[in-house]
């Protein structure tokens, strides 16, 4: 078993479109190309995802963030979005890192390994005077939060349904 971190690209779009397909919306992981047709997905989607990781054309409030595929070999298990800096909005909820493990591939490790490496990318993608990563889960997330604390998290608050967990640079 491999495990890498790939960022979204056109080279690996069918399984990209297919994750989007099969993944469910539940635990706070938005699923926003669900019901896209592939060629809309490759056309317009993938293109516009590659420009809001470089910062350019963002809508108001939001921040560039880069889509990270978990891949165990040949095969996509899970995705990680990492936000490159946050705003006030960000550091009050989402933080920098957002993610998702599909369900057939859940309680295998892949969300712990994966988290291992969408740290890292969120280390070399944050601004130099950042000294924490900001993470948050559901409270009925054990799972999740059982990621994020095997990564060296702490919880800092439970606010509204969510812990909101920091870790270090």
């Amino acid at each position: 078993m491999t495990l890498k971190l790939k960022p979204l690209n056109l080279a690996d779009s069918r399984a990209e479109y297919d994750f989007f397909q099969a993944m469910p919306e539940q635990n706070g992981f938005e699923v926003p190309y669900r019901g896209l047709s592939y060629a809309a997905f490759t056309a317009t989607a993938i293109p516009q995802r590659l420009t809001a990781a470089a910062g350019q054309g963002l809508p108001a409030g939001y921040v560039p963030d880069t889509y990270f595929f978990l891949w165990d070999d040949a095969r996509l298990v899970g995705l990680f979005k990492v936000r490159h800096h946050l705003n006030a909005f960000l550091r009050q909820g989402s933080g920098h890192i957002g993610y998702g493990i599909l369900p057939a591939w859940r309680g295998r490790g892949y969300a712990t390994r994966g988290l291992a490496l969408a740290l890292a990318e969120c280390r070399r993608l944050m601004p130099p005077g950042e000294t924490e990563i900001y993470l948050s889960c559901l409270t009925t997330n054990a799972p999740s939060l059982a990621a994020m604390l095997a990564n060296g998290g702490r919880v800092v608050a439970t606010v509204a349904g969510e812990h909101h967990v920091r870790i270090a640079r």
